[in-house]
């Protein structure tokens, strides 16, 4: 069984200090702390991509810094083998996690070039877990830099995904009624195939961003399966209006029409619902769904390639991160209220 948290004397002597603080002081402190951590991780990225931007030029530099981030942040905490592969992913179990008890499981996914630990970073999902007492698995890709196959020719990932839902099962007491998955641009694509593919232990899906290359013949679920999609009209990287970026070469599908075909194929209503816009956040419900499957679409007017309400990417590369909605409370909420259904 990985490891996931571990207290030392000096973390326990803290932690109780600690508690005879008000709970607002301790969300504040949190917030501060991971703000400041932002800005500054931020300012040091946007200070070395200028430089190596001028030295090597950008396709170069951008590689050599991802490639530097990579090798001094990615950690992972656990391993399988999946179809001859051994495969890795980074776990984050709640110190409340009590065994007698089933447990939630959020699987969320990096997108290219990315990896467990950056995901973690950006989205903060551990601190919702703190919250509601989830377990959250960060698998990661393969290769360099890391990706998912999610051309939908080939089952290699979902059957990793398969796997560590089997793996975590047989460690931990996971709710097979509540498992999730979601992810940020590559790991968009995959959280959908995931629906496609796996719909029979995924019980809702979320994607930010996501980068939808499979065809519809690959997708033939057993069940249709809820989902809450985020994009970006400047996303830089994976087109809100379809056609290739300046990073790929890839005729990326119209986003508000793709995500017509997905209700579509949930049964739900051809005229969606509006939502109330938040700032610069608008949203689409469609409802009427089979086996209550909806599907809520959210468009971030001038968002770019990043995850609402989460940590800021550099926004020259990636575009604006828009703090109007936080994408990891919304797929949250969105998954409390669609266990799997018949189990």
């Amino acid at each position: 069984m990985p490891s996931h948290k571990k207290n030392s004397p000096s973390r326990s002597l803290t932690s109780a200090l600690e508690s005879s603080l008000p709970a607002s002081t301790h969300t504040l402190r949190k917030q501060a702390q991971r703000l400041q951590r932002g800005r500054r991780g931020y300012r040091l990225l946007a200070w070395l991509v200028r430089i190596l931007l001028v030295l090597l030029g950008t396709a170069a530099a951008l590689l050599l810094l991802a490639g530097g981030a990579f090798l001094l942040s990615n950690r992972t905490n656990g391993s399988l083998v999946s179809s001859g592969e051994k495969r890795s992913y980074l776990l984050y179990v709640p110190d409340s996690y009590d065994p007698a008890k089933p447990t939630p499981l959020v699987i969320t996914i990096h997108g290219f070039a990315q990896w467990p630990a950056h995901q973690a970073q950006l989205t903060h999902w551990n601190d919702l877990a703190d919250e509601y007492g989830f377990i959250a698995v960060y698998p990661s890709g393969t290769d360099f830099p890391k990706r998912w196959r999610t051309g939908g020719d080939t089952p290699v990932d979902v059957l990793f995904i398969s796997a560590l839902i089997d793996q975590l099962e047989s460690d931990y007491n996971i709710d097979p009624q509540r498992i999730y998955a979601n992810g940020l641009s590559n790991g968009g694509g995959m959280s959908m195939l995931l629906a496609c593919q796996l719909s029979g232990r995924i019980a809702a899906v979320g994607s930010v961003g996501g980068a939808y290359t499979f065809p519809w013949s690959a997708c033939q679920p057993e069940r249709p399966v809820p989902a809450i999609i985020f994009h970006g009209t400047a996303d830089p990287v994976v087109p809100y209006y379809g056609g290739p970026s300046h990073s790929f070469a890839i005729d990326f599908p119209l986003v508000p029409a793709w995500v017509d075909v997905l209700a579509g194929r949930n049964g739900c209503s051809s005229t969606p619902v509006g939502i109330s816009a938040q700032g610069q956040v608008s949203g689409l419900r469609y409802t009427g769904c089979a086996q209550d499957a909806e599907v809520i679409f959210y468009t971030i007017s001038g968002g770019g390639h990043t995850w609402p309400g989460g940590d800021p990417l550099p926004e020259f590369i990636t575009g604006y991160t828009s703090q109007d909605m936080n994408a990891t409370q919304a797929i949250w909420n969105f998954f409390q209220q669609h266990p799997l259904p018949g189990k």
